[in-house]
């Protein structure tokens, strides 16, 4: 029996069993559809704003600007199966269903409210390079000697 370990594999010392260590680098790594929903168009703007605490679907939707009712529903469910989100039913007239963080959503909730903070503090540098980036290529797509026209050809005579 081989008694190295692979990087990827630790060992539990009290039971002797080994351990995958999760590798959201590697393509079949279940970590990387969770990332993905986190990290995806909406998923991380759907958690942001349950931090402000529970909500109903028709507020999260007015929430998060420019999402569609079926899109919020595939992030929420998404969410929800990866245990970041909780959908709770509550016994009312008519039923009343809110959604709310886990503690494993809260603490993704905070390293992506940290990323939000560090983009919306530095968005000036970033429209800055997006300008200089344009004008760049801009410039690379103008002909040799700029943009001057050949003479005007007139009409054929009839």
């Amino acid at each position: 029996m081989d008694t190295t370990k692979s990087p990827r594999v630790a060992e539990h010392a009290a039971d002797g069993l080994e351990e995958v260590v999760f590798d959201v680098f590697a393509r079949g790594c279940p970590s990387r559809p969770t990332m993905e929903h986190v990290t995806g168009r909406w998923g991380g703007l759907v958690l942001v704003a349950l931090a402000d605490g529970d909500m109903r679907f028709n507020a999260l939707r007015r929430r998060v600007d420019g999402i569609s009712e079926k899109m919020l529903a595939q992030a929420l469910h998404a969410l929800e199966r990866d245990g970041l989100v909780v959908r709770e039913v509550r016994q009312a007239i008519p039923p009343k269903v809110e959604y709310r963080l886990t503690e494993f959503g809260s603490g993704v909730v905070a390293r992506l409210s940290d990323l939000i903070g560090f983009i919306e503090g530095n968005m000036a540098g970033v429209l800055a390079a997006q300008e200089r980036y344009d004008a760049a290529k801009a410039a690379e797509a103008e002909p040799a000697g700029g943009s001057q026209a050949g003479p005007a050809v007139p009409p054929a005579a009839p």
